[in-house]
């Protein structure tokens, strides 16, 4: 067939096919867009036709037009056309399909494709509610805004899992259009990056640019940064600040999110230094929107996954408000070691909080609510008692509750030197000013009735042994000049002796006691035992009676003095005298605070025990 033939055939096919005389009997080829079916205005793009081998012709229609739009002879093999947008501009959005002849007839058109300019409208914003930080298997609402009014959004999911939706937009009363849509379960194992166009319903193939990505940010487990700030915690407006993120774990990239905000902006990390790996995030000039209280998080590129978010850190916007506290000292600037200070902030407008800030202190400024006293809002920041390390530079400044991150201007710098002492001490006061160093005297206090209670226990324990010491001097003594007694039979009292060897006398208690109205008629001898009293039980209770050797006992019942005691103990009571009680000994502790407490009572009843013993 010649290929005048030919191309009349394709043409009345053609003429059929548009005017559905005559159906396509090809498949259908496939239609796609180059570099994609979004493209920002201006920029160029490809659309392409695959059919089948054989094809000789590739036309291209858009809907809404009255011919095709264009048509290309195929590319070898033959079996595909290509269509060129070298300036994509707002008449080339719309829907295309595509279609293809050869010598046995036409094809079925394609499937359409939707190709869109964007950029014909100033970008939207697009946040995540109430936080992009998101744990894990939470969810978060994302919010589409307009000031054009636009009539809807189209929201996209980027990444592996593409996604996107239409969304109808809600006008406010101020003309502004917004568009909101929950997203969740979001987890950790895969990104969460969205984008937000804006359109009108009347060209719905046009877009306006798109928003700013916001990406949902899952914190994990692993290492957390450190966040700060070479200029300190307080920064005055205007000036210029930076955040550094910073850890030894080598994270690929870093990002910032500040508290109630909805920026998370994003950094690459860097490394300062072997085994460190680090990130800026510029802030300036700072503005209030710049007051906040931050936090840093970790990751790497080839993972979705975050690290455990850094410990917290507050930026003060100093010189939001127009007052100017003022700071000054008592007893003075310059104090010794161990003085109380205080440094009182006063100011003359309506504040109810005030902050006390030490120039190169790491941790962020003290605060304490104002009080009202003669005509000025106040407080009083109390350091007791200071060291050498409270020594510098100090300023205050006034606030609001309401607003805890803005700050007045500074007050005059006040210069605190304290001589002596050489506690290392990083912080100025703690914020409950008159406790300041109440842990410090606590234990100084301790320390010192520790050494008080031990030096009197010292002491009765020196009094108990020389009175101990004494009492069996007079005994020898007492001794010496006594026959050698006989054993009279009488088991529950005794009278010392005379001894030339150098040995302890014992006396033994029997272990039934004398009944009433027993009197003691015959002096009493002295029992002299071979092993010491350790090895003899005795009843419950021990029985005290006259143990002279010399004296006989009044008559009259033997007075019975019950004590229920499990100890030996000698005690110089008389000369010729001793209290006796026959158990083990106990050793440890407990041993020593019996003796303590018997010898005080000894102290104590020894002259009522002499007329006994007399």
């Amino acid at each position: 067939m010649t290929p005048s033939l030919t191309a009349l055939l394709c043409l009345g096919l053609r003429v059929g096919l548009r005017t559905h005389v005559q159906a396509g009997t090809l498949p259908k080829p496939t239609i796609w867009a180059e570099p994609g079916s979004v493209i920002p205005w201006g920029s160029s793009m490809t659309i392409w036709c695959q059919g089948t081998l054989g094809a000789r012709e590739f036309p291209l229609d858009k809907e809404g037009s009255s011919g095709p739009w264009d048509r290309q002879p195929p590319l070898e093999p033959r079996d595909k056309g290509k269509f060129s947008i070298p300036h994509m501009t707002q008449p080339d959005a719309g829907r295309y399909h595509c279609y293809y002849c050869n010598l046995t007839g036409w094809s079925e058109r394609s499937d359409p494709l939707e190709l869109v300019v964007t950029g014909d409208h100033n970008k939207p914003t697009l946040s995540a509610l109430p936080s992009p930080v998101v744990t894990s298997g939470g969810t978060v609402t994302l919010h589409c805004g307009s000031r054009q009014g636009l009539d809807g959004f189209i929201l996209t999911k980027e990444g592996e899992h593409k996604s996107s939706w239409t969304l109808d937009a809600q006008r406010r009363p101020n003309g502004q259009t917004q568009a909101l849509h929950p997203v969740g379960p979001v987890t950790p194992s895969h990104r969460w990056t969205f984008r937000c166009h804006g359109f009108n319903r009347d060209t719905p193939h046009v877009w306006s640019a798109p928003s700013d990505p916001v990406e949902l940010l899952v914190p994990g487990v692993s290492g957390k940064p450190s966040l700060l700030t070479p200029q300190g915690p307080v920064v005055a407006s205007g000036q210029s600040l930076t955040l550094q993120c910073r850890s030894d774990v080598g994270y690929d990239r870093f990002a910032l999110s500040q508290e109630g905000g909805q920026a998370l902006p994003q950094r690459p990390g860097r490394q300062p230094q072997a085994g460190l790996s680090q990130a800026d995030f510029p802030l300036g000039p700072v503005t209030s929107t710049h007051g906040g209280r931050y936090r840093c998080y970790g990751g790497h590129n080839l993972s979705s996954e975050w690290s455990a978010p850094s410990d917290p850190l507050d930026v003060l916007v100093a010189g939001w408000f127009p007052d100017t506290p003022s700071l000054s000292v008592q007893p003075g600037p310059v104090v010794a070691s161990g003085e109380n200070v205080t440094l009182l902030c006063q100011s003359g407008s309506t504040k109810d909080t005030f902050l006390l800030s030490k120039e190169g202190a790491a941790r962020p400024p003290l605060r304490l609510r104002s009080k009202y006293r003669g005509q000025h809002f106040q407080a009083e920041f109390s350091m007791s008692p200071v060291t050498s390390a409270h020594s510098g530079t100090y300023r205050c400044y006034s606030s609001l509750s309401s607003n805890p991150y803005l700050l007045s201007h500074a007050s005059a710098p006040l210069e605190l030197a304290v001589s002596g002492g050489s506690e290392d001490q990083l912080l100025p006061p703690t914020e409950p000013g008159p406790q300041t160093g109440a842990p410090g005297l606590k234990w100084h206090l301790n320390v010192l009735i520790g050494v008080s209670v031990a030096f009197v226990l010292l002491l009765l324990v020196l009094l108990f042994l020389l009175i101990r010491h004494r009492g069996q001097s007079r005994h020898r003594k007492s001794g010496a000049t006594d026959p050698q007694p006989k054993d009279r039979g009488l088991q529950s009292s005794s009278c010392p002796a005379a001894a030339a060897q150098d040995q302890a006398l014992y006396a033994a208690v029997k272990d039934t006691q004398p009944e009433d109205g027993v009197q003691l008629d015959q002096p009493v001898r002295p029992l002299l035992l071979s092993r010491p009293p350790e090895t003899f039980l005795l009843p419950n209770s021990v029985q005290w009676t006259q143990l002279c050797p010399h004296t006989p006992a009044p008559a009259a019942p033997h007075t019975d003095l019950s004590f229920p005691a499990s100890w030996v103990v000698l005690l110089g009571l008389h000369p010729s005298c001793f209290l006796v009680t026959s158990r083990p000994l106990l050793r440890g502790p407990l041993s020593w605070l019996l003796v303590l407490c018997l010898t005080f009572w000894h102290c104590r009843e020894a002259p009522r025990l002499k007329r006994i013993c007399d």
